[in-house]
């Protein structure tokens, strides 16, 4: 019985996590962005995660800041399948559930991979994040204080209006150099497709609402 007793104590401990809270300096920190929209961009061979935040009374978003990624796992191009170790490359969206405060890497979100586009052309895995600890098998990682100011900043944003962001991922920067340079990479069609999404962006800093159509991103200004 006293067995029994001190296993159901430890469980109720370890069930009794505590919740994560943000530190005084980085509420201050982003205070003239607190609650405003925001949108991701991630470029892997820069290792950049970009964090853009609505401009008040407009649909353009302003660059608000570039974080290091730590580190993140695979290769240039897309995650194929569940335990490739790859990290994704593509158009994902980020609701409130899929926010993890109380992560083991600090804390996290769920990208929401697989997408739509994903699953049309076979594409399988789960539980792929922008989180702390900088490890990764599959993720973006960043350190803990990085991703707590992130962190703190897109959930302000999703509790007080915004339903959803999009975080947009891709293999680099898609100038025309940089395509050029990856031209004979066997994901370059796939590059096209994703290009397409980025210049529409860069034009006017509103990102494009995007479906997928035939097993390819389809875009509208």
């Amino acid at each position: 019985m006293r067995l029994n007793t001190l296993i159901f104590l430890l469980l109720m401990i370890i069930s009794c996590k505590k919740p994560a809270t943000t530190s005084p300096e980085v509420k201050e920190a982003v205070k003239d962005i607190d609650g405003k929209e925001v949108f991701i961009r991630i470029f892997k061979e820069e290792n950049i995660l970009e964090l853009w935040t609505k401009i008040d009374n407009s649909e353009k978003f302003k660059l608000y800041k570039s974080y290091e990624i730590c580190t993140w796992s695979g290769s240039l191009g897309p995650k194929l399948k569940e335990g490739d170790g790859q990290s994704p490359e593509g158009f994902y969206t980020v609701a409130r559930n899929q926010l993890k405060p109380d992560s083991s890497y600090h804390r996290a979100f769920n990208i929401g991979f697989p997408n739509e586009f994903d699953k049309a052309n076979g594409r399988t895995g789960s539980f792929i994040m922008v989180h702390g600890d900088c490890v990764s098998i599959g993720c973006y990682a960043m350190t803990d204080p990085i991703i707590e100011e992130i962190f703190y900043i897109v959930e302000s944003a999703l509790k007080k209006g915004q339903t959803k962001f999009s975080v947009h991922i891709f293999p680099f920067k898609m100038n025309q150099e940089n395509m050029a340079k990856h031209l004979t990479n066997k994901w370059f069609t796939f590059w096209q497709n994703l290009k397409t999404g980025y210049d529409l962006f860069e034009q006017n800093h509103i990102p494009p609402t995007i479906s997928v159509k035939d097993k390819i991103y389809s875009y509208q200004k």
